[in-house]
């Protein structure tokens, strides 16, 4: 990728995004439902990288490189994407939005509109990493197909960890439990940990093994990000905060026993 392949999908990425988000801010304040940013985020995130995927052939990448890259963020875009929707439609408003929109009283709407606008910037780096999968010149071979393979495990345990909380939350018999069924008993968030893991794959697909295409690194920037976000921003902290006073000492227990973000053996 050239510098003014680079600075030209830079451009364009942020371009999208920025409007995207302008979008879900108008559509949050029509709505009330903060849980539309969410669904918006990731389809603007998948559109804006399927199309850079799909730009490789301007570099010259031939093969089916670029189309499966852009196939595999499409895929996550409308599982995510129509599981959250799923999940907001006619739900009460997602806690960690709730608690901003309450702590920033007469100031929400200009500081939610500025809070999405660093949602978009913050998305370049996964974008710039499914670039760097989709532009690799590497003949198509076995680490990409481990790649696939750390995708599909990805995508599949986080779908297997959304099913199991839902199940969970909807036997009337479990109101007011902690949910620690399935992946949950190895993990407080494992669907944060193979959303995660979904960008790892991307990398997988950027980088060679051989220590070639010293460019690819740059992918690192999206597990990194993720990670940072997950655990340290927008993801586990706002959440596990509202959890706490929700469920108090059962979810403090919980929080002792089990792995808040690597899924692990529960302690005893």
């Amino acid at each position: 990728m050239s510098w003014e392949q680079f600075v030209l999908l830079t451009a364009a990425s942020l371009a999208l995004m920025v409007a995207g988000m302008a979008v879900a801010w108008v559509i949050q304040q029509r709505s009330g439902q903060s849980g539309w940013v969410d669904v918006c985020w990731t389809f603007f995130t998948g559109i804006a990288g399927a199309a850079a995927a799909l730009a490789a052939p301007l570099n010259g990448i031939s093969g089916p490189r670029p189309w499966v890259v852009a196939a595999l963020i499409l895929f996550w875009t409308l599982r995510l994407g129509l599981h959250i929707a799923a999940r907001t439609r006619g739900a009460p408003e997602d806690p960690r939005y709730a608690k901003m929109r309450a702590d920033w009283g007469d100031d929400a709407s200009r500081r939610m509109f500025w809070l999405l606008q660093i949602q978009a910037m913050a998305s370049l780096p996964l974008i710039f990493a499914v670039a760097l999968a989709a532009w690799n010149d590497r003949v198509f071979g076995l680490q990409d197909g481990i790649a696939i393979v750390v995708f599909v495990i990805a995508v599949a345990g986080e779908g297997l960890a959304d099913a199991q909380l839902r199940r969970f939350a909807r036997d009337t018999a479990n109101r007011g439990r902690v949910c620690q069924a399935g992946l949950w008993r190895w993990s407080r968030h494992p669907n944060y940990f193979f959303e995660w893991l979904v960008w790892t794959a991307f990398l997988v697909f950027a980088i060679n093994a051989d220590g070639s295409n010293l460019g690819g690194l740059g992918s690192i920037a999206a597990p990194l990000t993720m990670y940072w976000l997950l655990t340290r921003v927008s993801g586990i902290p706002l959440l596990e905060d509202h959890m706490v006073r929700k469920y108090g000492d059962p979810y403090r227990t919980y929080q002792r026993t089990t792995s808040a973000f690597f899924p692990m053996p529960p302690a005893s």
